[in-house]
């Protein structure tokens, strides 16, 4: 059974700078597999649309499943989901049949660019701070990942429920 403890097995998380949209999902990835992998207890996902993020991808998918089973906390932040529904049907398939275990919030900032594009977990933690050029950094140090945790913060402060697992109409 999974747990938070460091999986000496499974192969670590890239640490440090990444530019371009392939690495930038090749991260997202990897965290996802690892958070499943290891039984992280709680991720936080934040970007403005998703629209960059490999959440229509099979793999992706099972390993949330395989780590929502365990988690205690999944939270999700963005300016609109239009684009999550549109682009990554999997996904929100997906948070339907999860939706007593997901957080989905929508934090409208003045300008995009004051959303961060970011995974967070108590473990490791991604950031684009460039969205043009998907340039971010990532790793497990504690100071960044405590900053971007405060940032999170702050938007969840901000933000309102959102992303609704079922649509009611006529």
């Amino acid at each position: 059974m999974p747990n938070d403890a460091v999986n000496e097995s499974a192969p670590a998380l890239r640490e440090g700078a990444f530019l371009g949209r392939e690495a930038f999902r090749d991260r997202i990835r990897q965290a996802v597999q690892q958070a499943a992998d290891e039984g992280w207890r709680e991720l936080f996902f934040c970007d403005v649309d998703f629209e960059d993020w490999p959440l229509n991808e099979r793999p992706v998918i099972e390993a949330l499943g395989r780590w929502v089973r365990h988690a205690q906390s999944f939270t999700i932040v963005a300016q609109r989901y239009d684009k999550v529904i549109r682009l990554h049907p999997l996904f929100t398939e997906w948070r339907k049949f999860w939706s007593h275990k997901i957080e989905g919030r929508t934090c409208a900032p003045r300008d995009a660019q004051d959303l961060p594009s970011a995974l967070w977990s108590p473990h490791w933690a991604l950031q684009r701070m460039d969205l043009l050029r998907s340039a971010g950094v990532a790793g497990a140090d504690a100071e960044r990942r405590t900053a971007l945790r405060e940032t999170l913060d702050e938007c969840l402060r901000r933000s309102t429920v959102g992303f609704p697992s079922t649509t009611l109409g006529l």
